[in-house]
């Protein structure tokens, strides 16, 4: 049954604040509309296209990251809360495929998790000292990863953090990474700047 324009658009509003990464295709599928729709829709909130929803929230977390220089995270941070979590979107193309069989080097989903789970440290130095890592589902050029990191609460290691990180495209989960990273001050201790 189809949602009446109204009642389509608040929800269409609602689902871009739970996950502002859908693109305007996901939308029209996920409310059996055309992709034309959507736009008017998203035109008649005042919501931005994916591009500049992007933009606007990675802007928004360049201030926060500590470890590492915001350029050097790969992929977009979409939004960050130092010690807690992190999501970061990471569009892979042409370039990040195999030419043989199309599906993304691993390094590149790697390089998104683990540079993710270094920006997430509240710490001026933040440096992976053991992962666990599990490649899921082949990924492939045209996809986009979203990749979500949480700090575990406490550590029996002083001076150590456990990051574990989740990369989905779409609902698929497609890496999963468990990374101990080393810190320059124990958390939450005074003298931590």
């Amino acid at each position: 049954m189809r949602l009446q324009k109204r009642e389509r658009q608040q929800k269409l509003a609602a689902l871009l604040r739970e996950n502002p990464v859908l693109t305007d295709g996901d939308l029209a599928e996920h409310f059996s509309v055309s992709v034309q729709t959507v736009r008017l829709d998203r035109l008649e909130l005042g919501i931005p296209e994916l591009r500049e929803r992007l933009k606007d929230m990675a802007a928004r977390t360049l201030d926060d990251v500590k470890a590492l220089p915001i350029d050097e995270v790969i992929g977009d941070i979409l939004d960050i809360e130092l010690d807690k979590r992190a999501v970061s979107v990471f569009d892979v193309s042409e370039d990040h495929v195999f030419q043989r069989n199309g599906i993304a080097r691993g390094h590149h989903l790697f390089a998104q998790a683990n540079s993710l789970a270094v920006a997430v440290i509240d710490d001026d130095l933040a440096l992976t000292a053991r992962s666990e890592l599990e490649f899921r589902k082949p990924v492939h050029a045209g996809d986009r990863v979203v990749a979500k990191a949480e700090v575990e609460p406490g550590s029996e290691k002083p001076r150590r953090s456990i990051v574990k990180v989740v990369s989905t495209v779409g609902e698929d989960t497609v890496f999963t990474g468990t990374f101990e990273m080393y810190r320059t001050h124990e958390r939450g201790k005074e003298g931590q700047r």
